[in-house]
């Protein structure tokens, strides 16, 4: 069980790692529901919400039967941060939802965690500084409640383990969960493991990139991509739960990447302890920027993220307990 509340704003709030049918009888709810990653788009979310069942009740939207659980990335580029966090916040404050990490609301701590040295752990780039811009401004006049925000941040666990499901905002690599389990009371980096999270070369470092930002494969010599923001990028996320020595660059590549070349993936080192079994749990994530109607990858993969801030849809998966996870029980607005 862990603790995670912000003080000022009087939320406060228990997330557990019981299994699915203990969460269930102990909070009289029949499923959870996973959200995918909502970039500030607080319409869709209320909208995806309602469509579900909810109803708000007070400060926080309910369900009377189920629980919503989100996978991070709550702010940056929508026009309604302050709005979704609220929401989010108040959700999980009343027990109606829990949350992971996303690597947003990492960036965004370390973009205001200064160094011991002076200076802050996310440089003050101009690439951090934009993609931070529209949350900054959308608290100008409530800095109060923005310092708030960054605190709750830091209370929210790299990843959610029960014996019926696991929850990640990117990537379920067991060897760098059991790293951070080891590392990082239930989940939660305290002050000291923020600034070491921060700093290239270490262990702690690598562990949450990966769980946070994904697995990348860099492209052969003469290959590159611009991303969804225009940068020129030599590497691709891949799908983590694959051995790419048995796939394209084009087939490992997570997501829709035109002109990715067609040709076997070459001399990656691979770790098979490192896969993600087809008989293991089912695994709920976000982070990759899919488009088109929600589709599982595999019956115990479920990605959620397609694409709200770029025109896409906000997705939610309807969870019943099931072993094998099914196309039809995705929503989305």
């Amino acid at each position: 069980m862990f603790q995670m509340e912000t003080r000022s704003l009087g939320f406060d709030y228990e997330q557990d790692s019981r299994s699915y049918n203990e969460i269930r009888d102990s909070m009289t709810i029949n499923g959870i529901d996973f959200i995918g990653d909502i970039h500030g788009y607080a319409d869709e979310l209320k909208h995806l919400l309602k469509k579900m069942g909810y109803s708000r009740k007070g400060a926080a939207w309910k369900h009377p039967g189920r629980l919503a659980f989100f996978v991070g990335d709550f702010i940056d580029r929508g026009p309604k941060i302050v709005e979704t966090l609220h929401i989010v916040r108040h959700m999980a404050a009343s027990s109606s939802a829990k949350a992971v990490m996303g690597n947003h609301e990492y960036n965004a701590i370390c973009f205001n965690q200064q160094k011991k040295e002076g200076g802050y752990l996310r440089k003050h780039s101009e690439k951090n500084i934009r993609q931070h811009k529209g949350t900054v401004q959308q608290f100008r006049g409530k800095e109060k409640e923005y310092k708030e925000a960054i605190r709750w941040f830091k209370t929210l666990p790299l990843f959610f383990e029960s014996d019926d499901f696991r929850v990640v905002h990117a990537t379920w690599d067991h060897k760098k969960v059991r790293h951070l389990e080891s590392q990082a009371i239930d989940g939660i980096l305290d002050e000291e493991l923020i600034h070491q999270s921060a700093q290239k070369g270490r262990a702690l470092y690598d562990s949450v990139n990966t769980v946070l930002k994904g697995k990348e494969l860099k492209l052969p010599k003469g290959y590159a991509f611009n991303d969804k923001e225009g940068h020129e990028r030599k590497a691709i996320r891949m799908k983590w739960w694959e051995n790419p020595n048995d796939h394209t660059y084009d087939s490992i590549a997570v997501g829709n990447i035109d002109g990715l070349p067609v040709i076997p993936v070459q001399n990656h080192e691979f770790h098979h302890d490192s896969l993600y079994g087809r008989e293991e749990r089912p695994v709920f994530f976000g982070h990759y920027w899919l488009r088109g109607n929600p589709s599982l990858y595999r019956e115990n993969i479920c990605c959620l993220d397609y694409s709200v801030a770029k025109g896409g849809k906000l997705v939610a998966y309807r969870f019943d307990g099931e072993e094998k996870l099914r196309n039809e029980k995705f929503v989305h607005v």
